[in-house]
């Protein structure tokens, strides 16, 4: 039995002081649900249906697309709870679970980064291995290892927070729980949390998003040793797809970290979107990158809508 398991429920927050237009934001709010969950979900039945997308880019994409939709469909319930319903009230063990979910989903992401950029790295510096690097079963080991990481690391600083006293106010500043924010109303030393998120993050996220430079750093070197220049711009386009998501999701994840330390005086709601915007924005626009930027994918999606028409 945890020690807090009699002790109020959190208080999950919207927009403060737009709490009236709350059924207006969430119209937005459900259009980026609905455009994820279609967007996400277009990718991966692509990449099950078509046979020439099983490759390990395609693989990779597909891992990016369900840990998208596993970040949205943790947080968006409890939003459009909050939004539609007025419904604030979160338990501590589904607030924590949450916290979990969001956080793991998160560095989830940043190493599914991190193997699409081996994928191309491998690919370019090294194409005629390719094959015999990248098989289905190196693959899938990276698959499971950049889970098992994003599982593992997260749950140190989860774990004490079923143990924490909270006499302190029980309002959360999201609509969805975070382990910063729930630590805030913690009334213990809460000092392990804090140097541990801050570990994680540097070596974790940053080391991720620093290999992914080099690897760039290395490709661009091998590119430009191409005498062909029509060969030199086929290999940097099939990057500029990983490379706008990269730039997406550490962009808006630097933005939400500066926010959170330097921005004291930032109007409080400035937080709270830029909160929405790091866990939202990179789930809705991968698919949109990849659709536009992929030929492959886009002569499916062409073909799935001759379909329909054909059937209408």
């Amino acid at each position: 039995m945890w020690p807090n398991s009699s002790a109020a429920s959190f208080l999950l927050t919207g927009f403060p002081v737009l709490e009236e237009a709350h059924h207006w934001i969430s119209i937005p709010f459900f259009a980026v649900y609905t455009s994820v969950i279609l967007g996400n979900g277009t990718l991966l039945f692509l990449i099950w249906d078509d046979h020439s997308l099983h490759e390990p880019m395609y693989y990779f994409l597909a891992m990016l697309a369900t840990t998208d939709l596993g970040v949205t469909m943790t947080t968006m319930p409890t939003i459009l709870g909050v939004l539609w319903l007025d419904h604030r009230e979160i338990g501590h063990g589904l607030c924590f679970s949450q916290a979990y979910f969001i956080h793991s989903l998160a560095i989830v992401e940043s190493g599914v980064l991190l193997a699409m950029a081996y994928d191309r790295f491998i690919a370019i510096c090294n194409p005629l291995r390719y094959s015999s690097i990248l098989t289905n079963t190196k693959v899938v080991k990276i698959g499971v290892g950049v889970l098992l990481r994003g599982c593992v690391v997260i749950v140190p600083p989860i774990v004490p927070l079923h143990w924490f006293p909270y006499c302190r106010s029980h309002v959360l500043s999201h609509a969805f729980c975070l382990h910063q924010d729930v630590i805030k109303l913690a009334c213990a030393d809460i000092t392990f949390n804090r140097l541990y998120l801050v570990v994680l993050v540097s070596f974790i996220v940053f080391l991720d998003c620093l290999i992914i430079l080099l690897s760039y750093i290395l490709i661009l070197k091998t590119v430009m040793g191409i005498a062909s220049g029509e060969e030199r711009t086929k290999a940097l386009n099939t990057c500029v797809s990983h490379i706008y998501c990269v730039m997406v999701f550490c962009v808006t994840g630097i933005g939400l970290s500066v926010i959170h330390h330097f921005g004291k005086h930032v109007p409080r709601v400035v937080h709270i979107v830029m909160s929405y915007v790091h866990f939202l924005f990179p789930p809705l626009m991968n698919p949109i990158i990849y659709s536009i930027k992929t030929k492959q994918i886009q002569c499916d999606i062409l073909r799935i809508f001759s379909l329909c028409k054909s059937k209408i």
